[in-house]
């Protein structure tokens, strides 16, 4: 395994800084336990008078679902540990759990929904709008294209070879439309806008501001269809994010430039800024810039944080749906970030050499981490390659700057 010798190598075993309670996003009561009552109502059980140990000998801790597991263990530095003894638990959850409601989640152009679980964990599904080998149309604009199921499953694997680790969990699924969403779903906008199309199959379209109409349908084969499941991070209530603009946000209109692009001395007055002009912020955003470019996403306009952190701690990289769009052109202005501050961290600089070296071609290990996935394969090899080709000028990029 490619990627067992990569995780085992010195680049990936930094040791991280020593976690604090100030450092967890959640202090927890060791003694609350987590059970399911047996009266069938899946109501969540928690006393604070519960023992330490409970009559199996298992601490408190133990009766936690996986979700509950990856959402204690998040803190300043990371979403979950480079070797997560509950990943492989977590994605099979994500992939085989029931599905016991399913509601259309609110915002955005596209549909998604957020399915609930029987222990109370939920996931974010987004539903596939194309098959794997249909490239985005050279004149759309990044804004109006689709977001693609299997681009959120990519990201998530490309994040975690890249040792960010900062995209919560994704799974592959195939959901059937009829019984874990239309028979189950409570929200009566969504319930609306089932029909059966004149070949027969189960189709909706939810309500959206753009692509939510007949025209735009999702149909099952008759109701069977493939989607992404993401793990929920916390509810906002309990860990607060704060939404964050990118200095590097494109102008989202069709004939206008943003500053950056016209100003090439742009990175000199993002320095100046908070919070850009202290601490990893802006070396993090470049971070997120070289996942950008290697996946070809350009509809990076704002990323989170969570609040309790401040300004030190690592930023989210959620919503890569437009990512994996394009395998045969590349989009240089993505790695705009790097190419103007030239600056990168020593450690990504490293880790981008090392998979650029053939035991651990980035291609090669992508291709070995997607395989998992009940919904293999998930990209078509001319995206494998790619990755290696934009991996080759990120690292001439660096060069550039190192010669300047």
């Amino acid at each position: 395994s490619k990627l067992g010798a990569l995780f085992e190598h010195p680049l990936y075993n930094i040791p991280m800084p020593e976690v604090t309670e100030k450092d967890k996003l959640f202090v927890v009561n060791p003694t609350e336990k987590f059970s399911l009552r047996s009266s069938g109502s899946d109501e969540w059980v928690s006393s604070s008078k519960a023992e330490t140990l409970l009559p199996t000998g298992k601490t408190a801790y133990d009766t936690y679902p996986t979700w509950l597991k990856f959402h204690v263990g998040i803190n300043r530095y990371e979403l979950y540990p480079r070797r997560d003894p509950l990943m492989p638990t977590l994605l099979r959850d994500l992939a085989t759990q029931r599905i016991v409601g399913s509601v259309q989640k609110s915002g955005g152009t596209q549909l998604k929904l957020i399915m609930t679980f029987p222990n109370y964990g939920q996931a974010l599904f987004k539903p596939m709008k194309q098959s794997r080998d249909q490239e985005t149309p050279i004149d759309f604009f990044y804004f109006s294209d689709f977001e693609r199921h299997n681009a959120e499953i990519a990201a998530f694997h490309l994040d975690r070879i890249l040792d960010f680790r900062r995209i919560p969990p994704v799974s592959g699924r195939l959901v059937n439309i009829t019984k874990e969403i239309r028979d189950i779903t409570t929200d009566k906008k969504l319930a609306k806008t089932f029909f059966i199309s004149p070949a027969g199959n189960v189709c909706f379209y939810g309500e959206c501001s753009y692509y939510c109409s007949t025209e735009h349908a999702l149909c099952g084969k008759p109701d069977r269809l493939e989607g992404s499941m993401a793990a929920l991070l916390p509810d906002k209530t309990l860990a607060k994010r704060r939404s964050w603009r990118s200095p590097w946000r494109r102008s989202y209109h069709k004939s206008k430039k943003a500053e950056w692009e016209l100003n090439p001395n742009y990175c000199a007055q993002v320095r100046k800024t908070p919070p850009y002009d202290r601490g990893h912020r802006l070396l993090d955003l470049i971070d997120m810039a070289v996942l950008d470019f290697l996946m070809g996403n350009m509809d990076r306009h704002h990323y989170e944080t969570f609040e309790k952190f401040g300004n030190d701690t690592f930023l989210l990289h959620l919503d890569n749906g437009r990512g994996f769009g394009t395998h045969s052109r590349d989009e240089p202005s993505i790695l705009a970030p790097l190419r103007q501050c030239c600056s990168i961290k020593k450690s990504t600089y490293l880790r981008l050499q090392l998979l650029a070296t053939q035991p651990y071609r980035l291609g090669d290990l992508m291709r070995e981490a997607l395989a998992t996935d009940p919904l293999a394969p998930i990209l078509a090899e001319p995206h494998l390659r790619a990755l290696d080709r934009r991996l080759g000028k990120v690292l001439a990029a660096v060069g550039r700057c190192l010669a300047r």
